[in-house]
């Protein structure tokens, strides 16, 4: 063996650098790997909207003032998911239904004859 070559023990030494190297770099693909699992097991997709949804006032006793379709545009805060049966009722029962969207008309409560064109562009 010449004399500037190196040992056994420096090629040894050596490979354990380059091993040690990929090694950390294994471990640093596991914990980008683990923390895209965490994000995504933390991130679940929104709900659908519900198909229905009941307005009600401000104040004490909370009546119903309004419904909606489930995509009505002109929500507030004061409404609530609601069944089509829900829906039904509480139109029947006397409550405005919004006038963008129309749910009396998509429930089959008004003749479905007559078309409109609401603000938001989508024909009742």
């Amino acid at each position: 063996m010449p004399e500037n070559s190196p040992s056994r023990l420096d090629l040894l030494r050596f490979l354990e650098n380059v091993q040690v190297r990929y090694l950390q770099r294994t471990r640093d693909w596991i914990a980008t790997e683990e923390q895209h699992q965490a994000l995504k097991t933390g991130r679940r997709p929104a709900p659908p909207p519900p198909e229905w949804l009941i307005e009600h006032g401000i104040g004490t006793g909370r009546l119903p003032a309004r419904v909606h379709t489930g995509q009505c545009w002109d929500t507030r805060t004061h409404c609530k998911p609601a069944t089509t049966d829900q829906a039904r009722r509480t139109l029947a029962e006397g409550v405005s239904a919004c006038p963008h969207r129309r749910p009396d008309t998509a429930l089959g409560l008004l003749d479905r004859g007559r078309h409109v064109r609401s603000r938001c562009g989508t024909r009742r």
